[in-house]
């Protein structure tokens, strides 16, 4: 009987591969007029921002500059910033190592300002300005380079309006919560013994002028700037920022930049700068049949690029656009690893390199940040740290108020940059000795109970309560040794923590639930509104509980709606995280209802967030939750349209990547997928689910196909090989197009005109 069984399987295997393989392969293309279709999503601005919120931002990674003007004066201002700017000081929190402004150029025209407009233009990442006054028009072109430390204003100019005048105002270099504190009269809240760092000097040369700011700690910050005259009805003005620390030469650097960039040329450099945005975008492509969503999504990817590079800095709680916060720092309980996770499918892998390089490179740091006692083979990171040596202690559970998962959830980030890239030397060499020690923190405080199952003692749960058996912390010490165990087993390592690992995965005590669904932790059941989903995450972003898993969808859907139904505490990220569960177990509607919840109060003009001070992560999570409505690749399958909304029939992307290492282009006309073509770049296991009930399978081979439950399909694709997918009966033309749209650039400022 077996063989029989057997030789039916082989048979009905083969008759697959005969009926729906086809070795005539065909070609995947793109109609793609990128300048134009990036021209949509540009964001437009009917009249002048006056604030953080609301202003034009630029950068490259590392320099920032912001444009609006200043409420209530006849200026315009151009707030830089530099992410490398820190304090120094011995005692490492907010107010001892924080990142530090830099201060503003003002525009001072000759008349009073009426009115203006701005104009991003994303596909060269450059922002135009016009403001009328009553003396004339001034017109500027402002640009951060996308590869040298250089901001670049032209300005040219109609009537009386040439002689304007610029001004440098260096800001108070003091830690921004010790600002935003002073400011609002919380003095408090302001350690006693906080002192403060001297005003900067400021010296006109007789070509580069110079502001120097000198720190207590150590270390200084050198903003430089030269005007140059081209013709007579055009100025350029040459802006360097540069900090450094121990050493004190940051104005001989400065100077030396300014000098190059000059040498160079406006339009050398510019040129330069828009090759490198022009190349950026392309690759990958999504549109949307919702034309603010479509305006939206590319204004993150934007916003991406501008805010982190591989060799720059980690995007902390702002980006390169500092202010006046609460949280001059990056933030380790949600903050940095919801910002990084769309740059994966999007395939701006390079971008995440910079938190790779934040974590992997500060091994040292990150084992001081755990007590002594633990050190000899354990690492972690506290809540908050600077972007320099990711300095921030770490509790003892069970005694102080211990977020021992933060270095685990961040772990999850690098082993999904791994596992789109699948480069195995990273996963050897780095990611797996960092997981190991971080995992090895939770494991010097399991204790067996009398149920005969491990247990953890009090740690927190973000942002809720410190409790026993967090939830929290049980996925993220599950997930943890069950990736250890697949990445030995990949990389054929013979640990001796091997059994430990399987030991906890069989002993470590279930989620602690109730009727509800998840709960906080041990007899601590979801009470009050809480934003983060910390005690789910479980089900998003680890997908330990999945709906592959019997029973698992109910105890997805109880966990989610009990958590919406306190609606109190809920912001912006509250609604990204209910998106993407909701796309977890294939409920489109309930995502982009879910998403929609973002869009308004939560949303500034440009798509900053706006909660109880100025951060930037959420709405980059959005884009993730964008990506999760049109692709998934968790568990080893890659999900084409597996959350797609009723109203949303036309959807195209291209060159997103998955899990696995796999490039994927699709399109959906009417409700209904015309095609996909999936590329191998390192000859993982290919299986996918599509909703093609008989699709025909073509390469430049006869590929050998396994059907798998539930529309499910494995694919023998070897590494550099590309299959294309279409329904049987249908010639498609693999063309990836953009969606055309009656209504376009959504975002920016514009002026209300009211009915008469």
């Amino acid at each position: 009987m077996i063989f029989f069984n057997k030789l039916y399987s082989y048979l009905l295997l083969s008759l697959i591969s005969i009926l729906f393989v086809n070795a005539h392969p065909a070609t995947i293309k793109q109609d793609i007029d990128w300048p134009q279709f990036m021209s949509q999503q540009d964001m437009i601005w009917e009249k002048l921002p006056e604030y953080w919120y609301d202003s034009a931002f630029l950068g490259n990674g590392k320099l920032g500059l912001m444009i609006y003007k200043e409420p209530g004066k006849n200026y315009l201002r151009l707030e830089t910033g530099n992410c490398d700017v820190h304090d120094h000081r011995t005692k490492r929190d907010v107010f001892g190592i924080p990142r530090l402004l830099t201060g503003h150029f003002a525009l001072h025209p000759k008349g009073k300002i009426i009115n203006g407009t701005m104009h991003l233009d994303l596909w060269n990442a450059e922002a135009s300005t016009d403001i009328t006054t009553t003396k004339g028009v001034i017109h500027l072109r402002s640009f951060v380079h996308a590869d040298e430390m250089m901001i670049i204003v032209k300005a040219t100019t109609e009537g009386d309006e040439h002689d304007f005048q610029w001004e440098w105002i260096a800001a108070e270099a003091n830690s921004p919560r010790y600002l935003i504190f002073k400011r609002q009269g919380k003095t408090n809240k302001i350690p006693k013994d906080y002192e403060l760092n001297p005003t900067a000097k400021i010296s006109n040369g007789k070509e580069i002028n110079l502001s120097v700011q000198k720190l207590l700690a150590g270390g200084e910050t050198s903003v430089g700037w030269q005007e140059t005259y081209n013709p007579e009805t055009e100025r350029n003005l040459w802006i360097n920022l540069t900090h450094t620390y121990p050493q004190n030469n940051s104005s001989e650097i400065c100077k030396a930049e300014i000098r190059k960039a000059i040498r160079k040329g406006y339009q050398s450099m510019q040129k330069t700068h828009r090759k490198w945005w022009n190349t950026f975008y392309p690759s990958s492509f999504i549109t949307l049949p919702e034309a603010q969503k479509e305006n939206f999504y590319w204004i993150q990817m934007y916003k991406l690029a501008s805010a982190t590079r591989g060799d720059r800095a980690l995007i902390d709680n702002t980006g390169p656009w500092l202010t006046e916060t609460p949280w001059p720092n990056a933030w380790w309980n949600l903050n940095v690893q919801l910002t990084y996770w769309a740059l994966n499918t999007s395939d701006h892998l390079d971008l995440a390199a910079s938190l790779e390089n934040a974590l992997y490179n500060h091994i040292d740091q990150l084992r001081l940040n755990i007590p002594k006692a633990y050190r000899h083979n354990s690492l972690g990171i506290g809540v908050a740290s600077n972007l320099e040596c990711m300095t921030t202690e770490v509790g003892i559970p069970g005694k102080d108020k211990a977020q021992v998962g933060l270095l685990p959830w961040a772990c999850h980030n690098l082993w999904l940059i791994y596992r789109h890239k699948m480069d195995d030397d990273i996963l050897r060499d780095k990611l797996f000795p960092l997981l190991k020690e971080s995992i090895n923190y939770y494991l010097h405080f399991l204790k067996e109970g009398d149920d005969g199952k491990l247990h953890l003692p009090a740690t927190y749960s973000p942002e809720y309560d410190t409790v026993e058996d967090c939830n929290f912390d049980l996925a993220l010490l599950r997930w943890g040794c069950q990736t250890l165990l697949e990445s030995a087993h990949r990389l054929s390592i013979q640990d001796s923590l091997i059994e430990t690992w399987k030991y906890v995965l069989l002993k470590l005590t279930p989620y602690p639930t109730d009727e509800n669904g998840l709960l906080i932790g041990k007899d601590t059941p979801y009470a009050f509104s809480h934003r983060h989903y910390s005690h789910l995450l479980a089900i998003y972003p680890l997908y330990l509980i999945n709906k592959e898993q019997s029973n698992d969808i109910e105890m997805i859907e109880k966990s989610l709606s009990f958590w919406q139904s306190k609606p109190k505490a809920l912001l912006g990220y509250s609604y990204t995280g209910a998106s993407s569960i909701s796309s977890a177990i294939g409920k489109g509607d309930d995502a982009l209802a879910y998403l929609n919840k973002l869009f308004g109060k939560f949303l500034s003009s440009t798509t900053m967030y706006k909660e109880s001070g100025p951060v930037i992560e959420t709405p980059l999570s959005a884009a993730q939750s964008i990506h999760d409505m049109l692709l998934q690749s968790w568990g080893g399958k890659i999900r084409i349209f597996p959350a797609i909304p009723a109203t949303w029939k036309d959807i195209a992307y291209s060159g997103l990547r998955t899990e696995g290492a796999f490039k994927v282009s699709a399109s959906r006309k009417q409700g209904k997928t015309q095609f996909i073509h999936i590329k191998s770049l390192a000859g993982e296991p290919c299986i996918i689910t599509t909703d093609i009930v008989n699709p025909i399978f073509e390469g430049k081979r006869n590929f050998t196909i396994q059907s798998l439950p539930n529309n499910t399909f494995q694919i023998d694709l070897k590494k550099g090989e590309e299959v294309f997918i279409s329904p049987q009966g249908e010639k498609p033309d693999f063309i990836i197009s953009s969606i055309p749209h009656t209504s376009k650039n959504h975002y920016g400022l514009k002026i209300i005109h009211q009915r008469r």
